[in-house]
């Protein structure tokens, strides 16, 4: 090999990996040199057979990676949200892709939520949400991301503080998509069964005013999922909300922040865990808190010795109870006074 040759097979491999990712970009040029390799041995068992040049190869390494675009998107479908009442923002995201909730939301308390999909570009996330903080509206911080990026198969959705929403799906998009927006609320998604799912999402949204965000979120995420959501399966979803002194011990932002990598009925699943998460991650309303005086406390001792432990706080650490009894101990939640009453 010349080293004009060499120098031609490193510049094809970099644009194969622009292109694929350095992962796939590996696994296809070991592919095409193991078939040189045999293309060598036939020839030199026939002296007939021509030998592809570095030219040929990076061709058909391009063609093979334009046949597998469609399957290194991010297909999915997502909603982004704002409370009503302007203290909490989410992303509720599900995909025929592992892990979605890696890849495709981010939000701020104070700042905004947002959402990047299809050939999804990460970086948009922290970008966006710096651009928000900075005082730019959803719409604005849309059309920057996308006038500076210049490919066509980006998706994004956006909510910013004031509930601003902006939803952009890029030409490049696979079919079917696009997206809807009213204040507080973004929703979008491709290669969709069909625009069904955003408007079902829409409708669910509308018709939830009365839960909570991180519900309302779900309940939208769901109504896209039973519409027939995702046109190749199901495989990961995720919910992210963010509200200040929101998360464990108060100390952050992070009021739900829940991931199904992989299952067959992720939104499902995904709805088993925020119950999960709304009793062992938030505190109880103050009408579910049972004061604690002298002789329930000593009857919490008690019935924490009897099952082994030193006394009622060890019991309460053990089980994660911390967000469900006061740091004082001077009041329980009443689910929590039932399970150890029953236990």
């Amino acid at each position: 090999m010349t080293l004009d040759d060499e120098t031609q097979r490193i510049a094809g491999f970099r644009r194969l990996v622009a292109s694929c990712g350095f992962g796939r970009a590996l696994e296809i040029a070991l592919s095409l040199i193991r078939l040189e390799l045999l293309g060598r041995r036939l020839s030199f068992l026939s002296h007939g057979l021509i030998l592809p040049s570095a030219t040929q190869i990076t061709l058909r390494v391009r063609q093979r990676c334009r046949a597998r675009r469609a399957t290194l998107d991010l297909v999915t479908f997502s909603v982004v949200g704002r409370s009503d009442d302007g203290t909490s923002w989410g992303v509720a995201v599900a995909s025929k892709f592992l892990a979605v909730g890696n890849v495709v939301p981010a939000a701020r308390a104070g700042i905004g939520a947002v959402a990047t999909q299809a050939n999804a570009n990460v970086a948009w996330k922290s970008e966006a949400l710096a651009q928000l903080a900075g005082g730019a509206t959803a719409p604005d911080v849309v059309r920057r991301l996308v006038d500076g990026d210049g490919r066509d198969d980006r998706q994004i959705g956006i909510v910013d503080a004031a509930g601003g929403s902006a939803t952009h799906t890029g030409p490049g998009c696979l079919h079917w998509a696009g997206g809807v927006t009213a204040p507080g609320v973004a929703i979008q998604g491709n290669i969709l069964t069909g625009p069904d799912v955003v408007e079902a999402m829409k409708r669910a949204w509308d018709r939830s005013t009365d839960q909570q965000l991180a519900h309302r979120l779900l309940a939208a995420l769901a109504a896209g999922d039973a519409a027939g959501g995702d046109s190749r399966g199901r495989q990961s979803a995720a919910l992210l909300v963010a509200r200040d002194g929101a998360g464990y011990g108060g100390l952050d932002d992070t009021a739900v922040d829940l991931r199904v990598d992989d299952h067959a009925d992720p939104v499902t699943e995904l709805a088993r865990l925020l119950d999960l998460n709304d009793f062992y991650l938030s505190a109880p309303p103050e009408t579910d808190r049972v004061e604690v005086g002298t002789d329930l406390r000593a009857e919490l001792d008690d019935r924490a010795r009897a099952l082994g432990h030193a006394d009622f706080d060890a019991w309460v650490g053990t089980n994660n109870y911390e967000m469900r009894v006061a740091d004082d101990a001077s009041w329980i939640d009443r689910q929590v006074l039932d399970i150890i009453r029953a236990t």
